[in-house]
């Protein structure tokens, strides 16, 4: 696993839940010592980490966002990347949506719809 081709992974859908996937996604990213940043609408803090409202807030813009919300909030997420000029995202499982599949492609945003973390092999 070669965390250093990413500069930045953005996890879109961070909880402070811990039983929830945005929550074990970021944890595990983090204990595995990939360089990430949460986002949740709400902000505040998980794991002590600040968490940022919008992919806007990021200081520099990721090169990889993990998307782990419901498939109608991807199709928005992919409207922010292609604002931002982001070019990566993977959809985890349950959050792809068609819609946010053929939007991210006619945007030329790279789609990899499966596990990040089986796939990268930290789970």
């Amino acid at each position: 696993m070669d965390k250093g081709q990413f500069k930045l992974i953005a996890v879109v859908g961070v909880s402070d839940d811990a039983s929830k996937y945005g929550h074990k996604i970021f944890r595990d990213l983090t204990n595995a010592g990939f360089p990430v940043k949460g986002i949740n609408p709400k902000g505040g803090f998980v794991l002590g980490k600040h968490i940022y409202k919008s992919l806007a807030e990021l200081e520099s813009i990721p090169d990889l966002v993990i998307i782990v919300v419901p498939p109608q909030v991807t199709e928005k997420v992919v409207e922010e990347c292609n604002k931002l000029g982001i070019k990566s995202v993977w959809m985890q499982p349950g959050s792809e949506s068609e819609a946010a599949v053929a939007k991210a492609k006619e945007y030329g945003i790279q789609v990899t719809q499966a596990c990040f973390m089986v796939a990268k092999g930290v789970w």
